[in-house]
């Protein structure tokens, strides 16, 4: 199909349609990684703003060198040395980077919804690169491109996200991509990182990640514990934590043979994941970084360069 969107705000809203469009692209550009020349004259002429209220490495890394790739000038905004600090608002910085022309603005915010805001009131094509704790597309995208290159399909297959589900706008929008696509989504955390009314999503809720999940999981999605969340008291300790929903040895070995771990990084080694879990042939952490890119491409190709409905690179 051919993509008809102005913005990427989230995965609750995409069709499952327009899910395997962005996904289809994203092998497109894969196929040609190990090329000596990886750029494209798509987007040249388009100017791309990477506009970060929040700290990042690898989303922010990884769309500019998708856009740089496709051979768009990506512009980096670093807010503390931006006009925000002397009171201007985000409407303000949007509408003056509309106003000098800019083609799409990558926001990445701590309120939830900012992203929403910007697309009506702003031209420039708006991708949501984080939004508090509401959702994270990019990062569901890829996992699901990571899953797309090991699975024919993902009907039925069974899923189990561990973790602070509170306040992971990664599990969110990952959830919202599975059931789309097919999956059956469990999660499994301390009872007070799991949001009321994930039922209504479709979404089965284990207490105990003892208990007879792990036999039956075909992925396992390990969330980053948010250190600052202990001076809340969600949970008593990192090593409790460690203890009851960690992902180590022991608790794999009751796993299938074919099982896939993914987790969204930076981990905490020792604590919701082993290193020796982390790096085994079972994780998929270093190809989710890869195909982060790969996303990132398509997500612009298809903003920015026109809504084609397939990729040519030849």
């Amino acid at each position: 199909m051919a993509w008809q969107r102005k913005d990427l705000l989230g995965l609750a809203d995409l069709s499952a349609d327009e899910t395997e469009t962005l996904l289809r692209s994203a092998l497109s550009f894969k196929d040609v990684f190990q090329r000596s020349v990886r750029k494209f004259p798509t987007l040249r002429g388009k100017t791309v703003v990477n506009l970060f209220y929040e700290p990042s490495t690898r989303t922010r890394s990884s769309f500019e060198i998708a856009g740089k790739w496709l051979s768009a000038d990506v512009i980096n905004v670093t807010v503390s040395n931006s006009s925000v600090v002397k009171g201007e608002s985000l409407k303000d910085t949007a509408k003056t980077l509309e106003a000098m022309g800019v083609d799409a603005i990558i926001l990445r915010h701590s309120v939830a919804g900012t992203p929403h805001y910007l697309a009506r009131c702003c031209r420039p094509a708006i991708i949501n690169a984080g939004d508090g704790a509401h959702e994270h597309p990019t990062q569901a995208l890829l996992d699901l491109l990571t899953l797309k290159e090991r699975w024919a399909s993902f009907q039925e297959k069974q899923v189990l996200v561990i973790g602070d589900i509170r306040h992971s706008r990664v599990a969110k929008s990952n959830i919202y991509g599975l059931r789309r696509l097919g999956a059956k989504v469990a999660v499994c955390g301390p009872a007070t990182l799991i949001p009321p009314g994930l039922e209504h999503l479709g979404v089965k809720v284990v207490e105990r990640l003892d208990d007879a999940v792990l036999e039956s999981a075909d992925l396992i999605y390990v969330l980053r514990i948010q250190r600052e969340r202990q001076e809340e008291g969600l949970f008593p300790s990192l090593r409790e934590y460690s203890h009851l929903f960690g992902l180590n040895a022991a608790r794999m070995e009751r796993t299938k043979p074919e099982v896939i771990v993914m987790h969204p990084g930076p981990a905490n080694l020792g604590v919701e994941i082993t290193t020796e879990i982390a790096y085994s042939k079972a994780s998929s952490i270093q190809e989710q970084v890869t195909n982060g890119v790969a996303v990132r491409m398509a997500v612009l190709y298809h903003l920015v360069g026109g809504g084609r409905q397939s990729v040519d690179l030849d």
